[in-house]
């Protein structure tokens, strides 16, 4: 039977934003974060996080330097009892390195669709929470009901948000939301 999932953003829902972060010594949970992540676990949901990381495209950091960061990742998170199920991210740009045209940078839906195929994942009973329009927008194209959160850009964004989109404080008040569902 296809699984359900939360697909979330990375930087600025789980993680304070901080431009183009790749090193673990620059990463710093969003309170309450771990929490929710451990209450999806429990809950029975995959846990799949889906990020844009054009800082390789820019030549700021390599794929290698962003899987050491989920692997520091993925050891904090186990010490603290909670675990993330996949990773996927963009390393692409429309306007820098090789590939310029994808359909995996958000708010294309290419991370959400592939992960569904390689997780059995049922979209139509799964969740995106994310920060930025581009994370509704992919949610919305993947058929997976979205929630933007008030961290990192959100608060910003919230303005051009479709009127039938959930907007919460954090990504703790999501998990609250979607585990009274």
């Amino acid at each position: 039977m296809p699984r359900r999932a939360i697909f979330v953003d990375r930087d600025g829902t789980l993680n304070v934003e901080k431009n183009y972060l790749h090193r673990w010594q620059d990463w710093e949970w969003i309170p309450g974060a771990v929490e929710a992540i451990k209450r999806f676990n429990t809950a029975g949901y995959l846990l799949i996080v889906i990020s844009n990381q054009a800082g390789v495209a820019r030549g700021l950091y390599s794929e290698a330097d962003i899987d050491a960061l989920h692997r520091q990742v993925d050891a904090d998170l186990q010490r603290q009892g909670g675990r993330i199920d996949a990773y996927y991210y963009c390393p692409h740009h429309p306007e820098h390195g090789a590939v310029r045209d994808c359909d995996c940078r958000k708010p294309e839906p290419g991370m959400l669709l592939q992960a569904a195929r390689e997780h059995d994942i049922d979209l139509a009973r799964s969740y995106l929470i994310g920060d930025k329009i581009s994370d509704v927008e992919a949610g919305l194209s993947a058929g997976v009901t979205p929630i933007l959160v008030e961290t990192g850009y959100g608060a910003q964004e919230r303005i051009a948000l479709p009127p039938a989109v959930l907007a919460v404080r954090d990504v703790g008040a999501a998990a609250e939301w979607i585990l009274s569902e």
